[in-house]
């Protein structure tokens, strides 16, 4: 598959683009890569997104670990490689198992989880699969996050999805990563 819109050279894009690009390039990530490859075609909706995305990967209310966990379990709904490979190794480093990993990337129910991640687990498939969260997933989440923490875990699912989306449409090129490629 060709890469749609690809990487842009710095001096190629628009004084609009440039800013964008720089502060994405002077934020947390350092690198204008995977979905902002093709989203610094529209430096405005780039922007209010990598602001979001800032906010849900680095400072959300659940924490790292389930933020990598629910990302993975996003990716792999979407069959977004480029995430996956991004995220696979950040969520490995903050301590999701190697069992848990290969099981969402088979598509399968990962055999032992702590309470915390299988709740994370439950609720973003079935957010991803059904489109809702039945009420006592919803209730557990809530007494285990509190409102903050799932308006969090819903907007973690949703801004990858839209992450997702954007990157199979433009078919981002996956980046070298020691992640295990998804099947």
């Amino acid at each position: 598959m060709e890469d749609r819109l690809g990487a842009l050279p710095f001096a190629a894009m628009s004084a609009a683009q440039q800013v964008a690009a720089q502060a994405v390039i002077d934020g947390p990530r350092g690198a204008l890569y995977g979905p902002f490859v093709p989203l610094i075609r529209s430096p405005e909706l780039m922007t209010a997104a990598q602001r979001m995305g800032e906010y849900l990967r680095y400072r959300s209310a659940i924490g790292t670990r389930l933020t990598e966990l629910a990302i993975l379990v996003t990716a792999r709904h979407w069959s977004q490689s480029v995430e996956w490979a991004i995220h696979e190794p950040i969520a490995r480093e903050y301590g999701i198992s190697d069992a848990m990993i290969a099981a969402i990337a088979a598509r399968e129910r990962p055999p032992a989880m702590a309470p915390d991640e299988a709740l994370v687990y439950e609720f973003c498939i079935q957010l991803h699969q059904q489109q809702r969260v039945d009420d006592a997933t919803y209730a557990a989440a809530l007494a285990a996050f509190g409102e903050h923490g799932v308006v969090d875990l819903m907007g973690i699912n949703g801004y990858y999805t839209f992450l997702a989306m954007v990157m199979n449409a433009a078919q981002t090129a996956v980046p070298p990563s020691p992640a295990t490629p998804l099947p």
